[in-house]
């Protein structure tokens, strides 16, 4: 039955436009470390884990990567989005209404973030712990997004079948986690570009969506898998 059993909700740029916030953090933090973020390396760190947008930004920006040069890195980016996230952060347009109409459904939910627990944390100020069911961050498994570990954690805390949910996304990052994780993927960009392709639906925004969308994503993405497994 091609009916959507659960949804797992990316936060940043999805459901909060938070990586605006990201957007400063980043950018302080290159000229702390005496260089300046470009735009390309700004948007190869949108949806990347705190690994993985550290190694990023010391790989671009040709600094040496040495183990206390990363941590003390990682620590002025934590402390600034710290700060950044501790007021009121805004939403995407139709996430509120999008998770309500989720919640009045009866569908599980969870939360799937490649955003530490600690930060997520603040977040959820904004977001309302209320609407979730669960939260899987990206410092709770052994690899954040890219790799779907995140996705297969939310879906078996939520006692459902990946393949059954779907996974709202905005970013090339987030998407390929949960397509790897076997879910139906609706892609909302934000920040940048995600490209087109039959084993995901697209929309412009979160702002009207429905149950019947949602069903819509899953039977999509289920027929494009049957057609071509090799489809991702």
């Amino acid at each position: 039955m091609n009916r959507v059993a659960g949804v797992l909700w990316d936060m940043d740029g999805t459901l909060l436009d938070s990586e605006k916030l990201w957007d400063i953090g980043v950018r302080e933090l290159a000229r702390e470390l005496g260089r300046e973020m470009t735009q390309e390396i700004r948007h190869a760190l949108i949806g990347a884990s705190g690994a993985n947008a550290l190694r990023i930004i010391f790989t671009e920006l040709g600094l040496p990567p040495e183990p206390e040069a990363v941590a003390a890195a990682g620590h002025f980016l934590e402390q600034r989005v710290t700060e950044l996230m501790s007021g009121p952060i805004p939403w995407r347009p139709g996430a509120v209404e999008a998770l309500e109409m989720v919640r009045a459904a009866g569908l599980p939910t969870a939360l799937v973030t490649n955003t530490k627990r600690s930060l997520t944390e603040l977040a959820l100020e904004t977001l309302g712990r209320d609407r979730f069911d669960v939260s899987v961050c990206g410092d709770e498994v052994p690899h954040g997004k890219p790799d779907p570990a995140v996705y297969l954690r939310a879906a078996e805390l939520l006692g459902l079948e990946p393949g059954d949910c779907v996974a709202v996304e905005d970013s090339v990052t987030g998407v390929a986690a949960a397509a790897a994780a076997g879910c139906g993927v609706l892609v909302v960009p934000c920040e940048i570009p995600v490209p087109v392709h039959p084993s995901r639906v697209h929309r412009d925004s979160l702002i009207g969506l429905s149950p019947t969308d949602l069903d819509e994503v899953l039977r999509t993405c289920r027929a494009v898998a049957v057609s071509d497994p090799g489809a991702s």
